[in-house]
């Protein structure tokens, strides 16, 4: 019977079965031995071992069309990444590290802004505008009073889902929301520090209708970008592809090469200036990172 992994505890599966049952499964020691750990997402092949308490054993995982490794999930159709507004202030560095991840992935990225009854409508449309242009489709919501939220719900539905971003942004609220069954642990902000306490401790997918799921993550703060070469960091910023083909040099990394169009374009505000900053950033970060 084949079923789908929707969460991982402490060695234990859970899997949504074909007959619509939840079922309790420990991995088999061919994949430890193989070097392979199931991820929430799999599709994968359960064997029954009791059909009256649910329990089984997961004999096979199915081909993945990605995975992800942090957060840990895998067959994943498209990422929203949600930030707030304000309190906490986004950090772009790290958006755009959420967005690089992805991108290198070939994962579809939605970019949700909550807190929006905290802002004005000028920092909404700067927001707007300057991720919009990059080809990512931008929402906002405010999770205390529903504003916005019917729209995401539309954006997820035939979809899996990973929501992803730091903590204390509203992802959970967000979810308790959209699922209520879901019954997520929020917490307020720490007023010290403006930083969220980690509320979700694990992955795990909901089913919110037909082919419709979400897989809510652990928050965090930092985000590596694990293995890419700093030549690969330029495709991973698709306003780049616009220009990169009337660079001098085929192999133009946007620094300081001479007739430059991707630096001619931020000259005259084509490409955002937080974006570019960042890459720069990412760029020096990939570069000191030693290769054995």
């Amino acid at each position: 019977m084949q079923g789908k992994i929707i969460k991982g505890i402490a060695g234990f599966y859970y899997l949504y079965a074909e007959d619509e049952f939840i079922y309790e499964c420990k991995a088999k020691g061919i994949f430890r031995k193989d070097g392979i750990k199931p991820l929430v997402g799999d599709n994968v092949i359960l064997e029954v071992v009791d059909a009256k308490n649910k329990i089984g054993n997961i004999s096979q995982i199915l081909t993945r069309r990605n995975n992800l490794l942090r957060p840990a999930v895998a067959n994943i159709d498209q990422a929203m990444i949600i930030f707030a507004i304000v309190k906490p202030d986004p950090n772009y560095n790290l958006l755009d590290r959420f967005l690089v991840t992805m991108e290198k992935q070939k994962i579809p990225c939605v970019i949700c802004f909550n807190k929006n009854d905290l802002a004005t409508q000028k920092e909404q449309a700067e927001l707007k505008k300057g991720y919009e242009s990059c080809g990512f489709k931008v929402l906002f919501c405010s999770a205390s009073d529903g504003d916005g939220l019917l729209e995401i719900r539309g954006q997820l539905t035939g979809k899996s889902t990973v929501f992803a971003g730091p903590s204390g942004v509203g992802k959970s609220t967000i979810l308790n929301y959209l699922y209520p069954e879901a019954k997520m642990a929020t917490a307020s902000l720490s007023k010290r520090i403006e930083r969220g306490r980690h509320t979700t401790r694990h992955s795990e997918i909901f089913a919110l209708g037909k082919d419709t799921y979400i897989c809510d993550t652990p928050g965090f703060t930092s985000l590596y970008l694990g293995k890419m070469d700093k030549e690969e960091l330029k495709n991973c910023y698709p306003e780049f592809n616009e220009y990169s083909a009337s660079c001098k040099f085929r192999e133009c990394a946007h620094l300081s090469e001479p007739e430059c169009a991707v630096k001619k374009a931020l000259a005259k505000g084509q490409i955002s200036q937080i974006r570019y900053q960042n890459y720069l950033k990412l760029f020096a970060e990939l570069k000191a990172v030693k290769k054995y």
